[in-house]
């Protein structure tokens, strides 16, 4: 016996990709629903690439009663109206968007990292799903931090174009070829042109001089990791269609050397160790689009500081970054509270 699981902004990059990960992943599914906003209502998605095709209905006169767990990947403000509604019927709500992060009562997963948490849910019968960059960054610093305690992380990202949505993507092909022809550029998504180019800004300023962005990387991962974690953040856009890279230097508690902590990551679940230490020996978000794993390259000691390490992670921010970890998250919910059959 399956679940009945829905997924909102299904016509959205997020949505179509949870769509393909729920088929590849053979999610046990009784009936799947396509929910998007009266814009998209009649349009057809694709569940996975087996030809079927699924009907976007309308968020909302959806009717959440009889649904077990419902995707959301349709942003803040349709989290905040229609999540509630759906978790009151009794649908348990993965959220993508920022909105739960933080709520106290919200637990906020990565499955490879804290799957303990989920059991939370039924304070609000909902669970949220981190930022993008903040879901492949736990997942390389968790076997590291069981190891030998962090005491401190300064990580710059390198985030690729979709996360900023379908928007993004077609401004970053339309300035490249605007560049390529010789016609003006014109930002309108970003701040400024993105086309070869890179920007130090994602989301909105913060009273600090931090983005939102790199707010976001410091609590989640502390409401994830733990709150002893001292974590400072660079977030920047790159020209990149898909997968988001960091750069990551870590100070812990105790010694650990580099030999010792690719072993460690060798073994860690949901993580891929590429480190030949060679002309290409490493891995870029070229490789990863499409993959599902957490690639770490570069591991080096640091010897600037006490027991320092740095590394290079790179993730598919669609995938890990969303789409993959709420299937997941589906994944734990059916293995560990809502068994069925």
């Amino acid at each position: 016996m399956g679940y009945r699981v829905a997924v909102v902004g299904a016509t959205g990059n997020v949505g179509r990709e949870m769509m393909q990960v729920l088929a590849e992943r053979e999610f046990p599914c009784d009936e799947v629903a396509a929910v998007a906003s009266s814009r998209s209502q009649g349009a057809e998605v694709e569940f996975g690439d087996s030809g079927k095709m699924l009907k976007c209905q309308n968020i909302e006169h959806f009717d959440w009663a009889g649904w077990d767990i419902a995707l959301f990947a349709a942003g803040s403000g349709p989290a905040r109206e229609y999540a509630p509604k759906a978790a009151a019927a009794g649908c348990v709500v993965i959220d993508n968007s920022s909105l739960y992060r933080m709520d106290p009562d919200v637990p906020l997963i990565v499955p490879e990292v804290n799957p303990e948490a989920i059991h939370d849910y039924k304070k609000r019968n909902i669970v949220a799903n981190p930022n993008c960059s903040t879901a492949q960054l736990v997942v390389a610093l968790k076997p590291l931090h069981d190891a030998a305690t962090i005491k401190r992380v300064v990580v710059s990202t390198y985030q690729s174009v979709s996360g900023a949505g379908k928007a993004g993507m077609d401004e970053l092909f339309q300035q490249s070829r605007a560049i390529f022809v010789g016609d003006a550029v014109e930002p309108a998504m970003f701040t400024k042109q993105i086309a070869f180019n890179v920007i130090p800004h994602i989301d909105v300023f913060l009273d600090d001089g931090s983005t939102k962005e790199e707010w976001k990387m410091v609590v989640e991962t502390k409401k994830i990791l733990g709150s002893r974690i001292k974590l400072t953040a660079t977030c920047v856009r790159v020209p990149v269609f898909v997968g988001h890279s960091e750069a990551v230097n870590i100070e812990f508690e105790r010694e650990i050397g580099a030999d010792a902590a690719m072993d460690i990551l060798r073994e860690a679940p949901g993580i891929m160790l590429i480190d030949k230490r060679e002309d290409g020996g490493y891995v870029t978000p070229v490789e990863a689009a499409g993959d599902s794993a957490t690639y770490v390259s570069r591991v080096r000691e640091d010897p600037t500081v006490e027991h320092g390490l740095s590394l290079w992670c790179v993730s598919d921010n669609l995938r890990k970054g969303a789409a993959l970890n709420a299937v997941q998250i589906a994944e734990l919910l059916g293995r560990e509270c809502l068994k069925k059959g």
